[in-house]
């Protein structure tokens, strides 16, 4: 075609396609992190997993994990939520926190994280561990004097007490509710 687009070098965009190489750059790691809280009486609660696998063994943290090539984001993020929780939640109910790429969030590699929120109600949800989760928990979230505490009877957690930046990700959640 004649009146296809041509680029500084005189090349089409077939033409550049055709000689483009994927793996000039590094690619990052692409992650789901899904902050879910309940509404109650009793006050807030957040879902929290227990990690079953390195890195941070037996650290509490938000669900989440790894999208699988050809895989939304949002979908990541329901597919996680699922395996790691038994939780089933459409990804149209899942609210967009932010992106988090800090270097060195993951001491795996470079990975960059799309957490979500979800508001549920707290009796209609019935966690169970799955997958790479050892356990899965509500935690009653008392903030006090700006800073926040999670509680399980007597598990108590500080966020800094979170697994990677999930402390982040936790505050910033709660500012979106």
């Amino acid at each position: 075609m004649e009146n296809e687009l041509r680029d500084k070098n005189g090349l089409t965009e077939a033409e550049y396609l055709k000689d483009y190489d994927p793996d000039r750059w590094k690619k990052p790691s692409l992650t789901a992190d899904i902050c879910i809280i309940a509404k109650g009486e009793g006050g807030d609660k957040v879902l929290l997993i227990r990690r079953g696998n390195h890195p941070c063994l037996g650290k509490w943290a938000l669900p989440g994990g790894f999208s699988q090539a050809g895989e939304r984001i949002e979908e990541t993020a329901s597919r996680e939520l699922e395996e790691e929780t038994g939780i089933k939640m459409d990804a149209k109910k899942l609210t967009l926190v932010g992106v988090y790429s800090k270097p060195g969030r993951d001491p795996r590699d470079w990975t960059v994280s799309c957490a979500y929120l979800a508001c549920v109600k707290e009796n209609e949800i019935k966690p169970i561990a799955g997958d790479d989760a050892a356990d899965a928990k509500w935690f009653l979230v008392d903030e006090a004097d700006g800073d926040f505490s999670l509680k399980n009877g007597e598990l108590m957690l500080k966020l800094s007490d979170l697994a990677f930046d999930h402390e982040d990700i936790f505050r910033d959640a709660v500012d979106k509710i």
